[in-house]
């Protein structure tokens, strides 16, 4: 029995290895080739570089004014993770605590777009954001996050909110704290592992996104993001690979850094969840 035991959890460890290397292999290539010469890649995508082509990021990073884009998608990401963290753990907290037929529906009404995909309202959604003046900039960009990013944030944020006490609620009460002192000063510091899981969720999800800042901040250099700008180097008669790619590795490489740095606490923040509801 034990010698089955272990033989499982060894095709299952090397299953999930060779899952592993089949994401993580173009990854590799991206990373790969952005060191490559532009021959190179045409000759053999696959093959090691015969010398690293630092030349490559230097170049991108000046035609493309790096730490320009770099502090946009910084505003952008800071202003969206922020409106989604403040406004669905208020949510999911009201849901909970006040069990009635209005925030049922509000749960039901928050929760429902996670349903809708992007794409059969996106030119909507720039009708509506011009008439408005939120497209073209990038603080109306993180607003339009708050939108998307907050019903699956609720939805995280609920679920974990059923695992605190509302004995909790009930003492701060009794000392005389209103709804705002209990929830930022009592229930909110609880909420720390579920906030760092949807913080690097969300920050993964924004920082590396495309189709959104495409519509609504791709008319003028001073508002594009780092995804933005290494398509650029993408062209229908003359595509230069070797640039794309190392301006793809600046884009995505601070977002990677973020979640591995922060990825035991989205394990925490599951576990925790799943222990306790």
């Amino acid at each position: 029995m034990q010698r089955k035991k272990a033989l499982r959890k060894w095709i299952l460890i090397i299953l999930l290895f060779l899952l592993a290397l089949i994401y993580i292999y173009p990854v590799f290539l991206m990373y790969m080739n952005s060191f490559k010469p532009f021959g190179e890649i045409v000759k053999n995508a696959i093959a090691l570089p015969s010398r690293l082509e630092l030349e490559n990021y230097t170049y991108v990073i000046k035609k493309i004014r790096y730490f320009k884009l770099f502090l946009n998608n910084v505003i952008i990401t800071v202003t969206g993770i922020a409106g989604i963290i403040l406004f669905s753990s208020m949510a999911a907290y009201m849901m909970d605590r006040r069990k009635t037929r209005y925030t049922r529906f509000a749960h039901l009404l928050i929760t429902t777009p996670m349903l809708i995909p992007f794409q059969t309202i996106m030119i909507t959604l720039l009708k509506a954001m011009n008439v408005i003046h939120l497209s073209g900039s990038k603080l109306g960009l993180g607003i339009q996050y708050w939108g998307f990013g907050i019903p699956m944030a609720t939805f995280i944020f609920y679920n974990f909110m059923k695992t605190i006490p509302r004995e909790l609620d009930e003492s701060a009460m009794i000392d005389g704290a209103s709804t705002h002192t209990i929830f930022f000063q009592v229930i909110f510091p609880l909420l720390k592992s579920v906030t760092v899981t949807v913080i690097v969720l969300d920050v993964m999800w924004i920082w590396n996104d495309f189709l959104l800042p495409l519509l609504m901040v791709n008319s003028s250099n001073e508002t594009k993001t780092l995804v933005l700008a290494a398509y650029t180097f993408v062209g229908q008669m003359n595509t230069k690979w070797h640039y794309a790619m190392a301006a793809m590795v600046l884009a995505v490489t601070p977002s990677i850094i973020i979640f591995i740095l922060l990825q035991k606490y989205i394990v925490e923040g599951v576990v925790a969840g799943a222990v306790k509801g």
